[in-house]
């Protein structure tokens, strides 16, 4: 019988020493996997940015879904320009005299390949829609529109997931306190994201430490 409860003992020793330890680690090894994982997320948000202000530059406003901003991508070219001042004397009739005028004068001087200014020979920008480390497949989920602002027509774009998403096989308690995080030091709010459906900006909801990790 003390041998018995001897082991029981040693048992619920063993049980309460792992509970403890897992309620340290769980934590750590959570922040580990989601820094790693918000990274790579981050880097495809930047990649659909960057891509949507070249399509706005070109189209004026931005791409509504990412078949048009890949094809875009695929087959669009920026316009290189040179901006130079001129100046030259005219006739005047009001004055009647040779007047100085002063113009400035933008030289088209070639074209570049989007494609090859953004991502080199990398083909990432076809796969852009697809959420790094997904589980089951999901895809960013994206829009754009123009909205006014103090009576000006604004072009906006909005691309996101939720953080659920992304963290769908960690632990259940601390996903949900990651969605609650209001910190300049954290990922704010339920979604990672890049632009705003309701305000003029292509900032992301993330703090700085994930711009200093940027893909080459």
């Amino acid at each position: 019988m003390k041998i018995v409860l001897q082991i029981i003992l040693w048992i619920a020793c063993i049980g309460l020493g792992y509970l403890i330890y897992s309620s340290v680690n769980a934590p750590i090894e959570f922040a580990n996997v989601k820094q790693e994982r918000f990274q790579k997320v981050i880097n495809s948000l930047k990649d659909i940015r960057n891509s949507q202000e070249a399509y706005k530059s070109a189209k004026g406003e931005y791409a509504k879904d990412f078949n048009s901003l890949i094809s875009f991508v695929e087959n669009g070219k920026y316009t290189i320009t040179q901006q130079r001042d001129t100046s030259f004397l005219e006739f005047n009739k009001q004055f009647g005299i040779d007047m100085l005028v002063e113009k400035k004068i933008i030289d088209t001087l070639g074209f570049v390949s989007v494609k090859d200014s953004l991502f080199k020979k990398d083909t990432r920008y076809k796969t852009m829609m697809n959420v790094p480390t997904a589980l089951k497949g999901e895809k960013f989920t994206m829009d754009a529109t123009k909205i006014d602002k103090s009576g000006f027509s604004a072009a906006v774009f909005e691309a996101k997931v939720a953080k659920e998403v992304v963290l769908g096989d960690q632990p259940k308690d601390l996903v949900a306190r990651e969605k609650t995080y209001i910190n300049v030091e954290e990922v704010n709010g339920p979604d990672i994201r890049v632009g705003s459906m309701e305000e003029v900006s292509i900032n992301g909801n993330w703090p700085p430490i994930y711009d200093k990790k940027d893909r080459n």
